[in-house]
């Protein structure tokens, strides 16, 4: 459990018990901006045989569940064991602009180099600006673009790879 900066902004692993909330933000959050899938049900639940409480990072305002990120191994290859990746990153609406997302990505890269980790990585889509500043604003670089990768809401969408290392 990590207290950041804000007072009542707190960074903490997920338990099973928040799977409720999760599922709530994971859909408010929801947006071609940032996904590339359809919103999830309203019934849908957040962890699975692929999701699990131990990939994610809670971020807590007041006690209330206001964003989290998913960090998982990219691959089960031993070979790049020391990699992590971002899959997953969300901020509540009304938490915006309060450091939420900086605290996540933070929280993120400190639990995968705690592990062990080299670098970590993560996709982004080319229109989401707001995304890739953050990302950049935390030292991650662009290494590759897949053009057109995707078509959501009619409009082709780029996938940008984007990654950080995490040694000195």
């Amino acid at each position: 459990m990590t207290r950041m900066h804000d007072e009542d902004l707190m960074i903490r692993p997920a338990r099973f018990e928040d799977e409720k909330a999760l599922a709530e933000l994971n859909r408010a959050a929801w947006s071609w901006l940032s996904d590339v899938a359809p919103q999830p049900a309203e019934d849908a639940g957040v962890f699975d045989e692929r999701h699990s409480p131990d990939q994610f990072l809670l971020a807590l305002l007041g006690g209330r569940v206001v964003g989290y990120v998913r960090v998982v191994p990219p691959t089960p290859l031993a070979s790049n064991r020391h990699v992590r990746q971002i899959q997953g990153l969300a901020v509540d609406s009304a938490a915006r602009g309060r450091g939420v997302g900086r605290a996540l990505v933070g929280a993120a890269c400190a639990t995968a180099e705690a592990e062990g980790a080299r670098r970590i990585t993560l996709r982004v889509l080319g229109h989401n600006a707001p995304a890739r500043r953050l990302y950049e604003s935390c030292g991650f670089i662009v290494e590759g673009s897949l053009s057109e990768e995707f078509l959501l809401d009619g409009r082709y969408v780029d996938d940008i790879w984007m990654a950080r290392s995490l040694t000195g």
